[in-house]
């Protein structure tokens, strides 16, 4: 999964799967990367008690020792990743270390993305669809 990279319908965004190294919480880490060099970094984190995936897409977010407000204010998407096998069967995003689903949907990831700052004439202008095919392995 770490090493995945996957595409929309429209080619309008690619996600590129990275290892997370030694963190205790981020399952997942991701870069989607946009018309005109626009890049949203992207983390999964998965819930306590009833286990779901949060998913969150960034956008020039501070470094270092930042707030909650920080962080809400550059984060441009929020929500659960699935994953679709080929026979269309809908489960969640698998952590790093188990095998990249061939199918990844981000619900309402277009509409959310168009409410953003990053969007409009000195961000990118082509929205991606909510659904991303594997395209290969980085390696």
């Amino acid at each position: 999964m770490e090493l995945s990279v996957y595409g929309d319908r429209d080619d309008a965004a690619w996600i590129d799967f990275r290892p997370t190294g030694e963190s205790a919480v981020v399952t997942n880490s991701f870069k989607m990367v946009l018309e005109k060099g626009v890049v949203l970094d992207g983390i999964v984190m998965w819930s306590e008690g009833v286990k779901r995936p949060h998913a969150s897409l960034m956008y020039q977010c501070p470094e270092g020792d930042v707030t909650g407000e920080e962080i809400a204010a550059c984060t441009l998407w929020e929500g659960v990743i699935y994953a679709a096998d080929t026979n269309g069967k809908v489960d969640l995003i698998p952590a790093e270390g188990e095998a990249a689903p061939p199918t990844l949907i981000f619900p309402d990831l277009g509409p959310t993305l168009r409410m953003s700052a990053a969007y409009g004439e000195d961000g990118f202008s082509k929205l991606p669809w909510d659904v991303f095919a594997l395209k290969g392995c980085q390696e």
